[in-house]
């Protein structure tokens, strides 16, 4: 934990992950996707409760950017170019269980990108409602293309599992 300069006493740095070897040296750190549900769902459950929806949300999407920001500087830093940092994301979020990512559409700028993440964490196989969960990945693709391009980015999910489609489908366009 870190003593910020505004009192917070959780912002993230990759210590706070710890040392697994030492402290998980039975289990590893691998753990099934129905506990990492059960974290997600219930933290939004107490931030609806708290805040509401489009506050949790809200949250959720911050928390995405941040970890998006975080996971860039750890894993993706050696892309040099649109391409590559596409395959890089790719084979990182593959090798770590995240998801299948994939590019779609992308103008030459990068200024506009439709991409897709297939059997991600956070919805794959969830049962059909009639909206979007995807903030936390909206946030985390925003945060992996920001740090990427220098440029600020609104990411949103256009398809979900859980409402119908089978991939979660997301259009992310540079803020000019």
């Amino acid at each position: 934990m870190t003593d910020a300069s505004d009192g917070r006493k959780y912002e993230f740095y990759w210590g706070l992950i710890g040392d697994l070897d030492i402290g998980r040296p039975n289990l590893g750190n691998m753990i099934r996707v129905e506990i990492y549900r059960l974290m997600q769902f219930t933290f939004r459950d107490a931030m609806e409760r708290k805040f509401g929806a489009d506050i949790a949300d809200e949250i959720f999407y911050e928390a995405g950017k941040i970890a998006g920001n975080a996971f860039y500087e750890r894993f993706l830093t050696g892309a040099k170019d649109l391409g590559g940092f596409v395959k890089l994301t790719q084979d990182t979020m593959r090798e770590y269980g995240m998801g299948v990512f994939r590019v779609e559409r992308a103008d030459h700028d990068a200024k506009k990108l439709v991409v897709t993440v297939s059997e991600d964490l956070d919805c794959s196989g969830l049962p059909e409602v009639d909206y979007e969960v995807c903030k936390y990945d909206e946030g985390l693709i925003a945060g992996m293309m920001e740090s990427f391009t220098g440029n600020p980015y609104n990411v949103k999910e256009v398809d979900c599992w859980c409402t119908g489609d089978r991939t979660c489908r997301f259009s992310a366009d540079m803020r000019e």
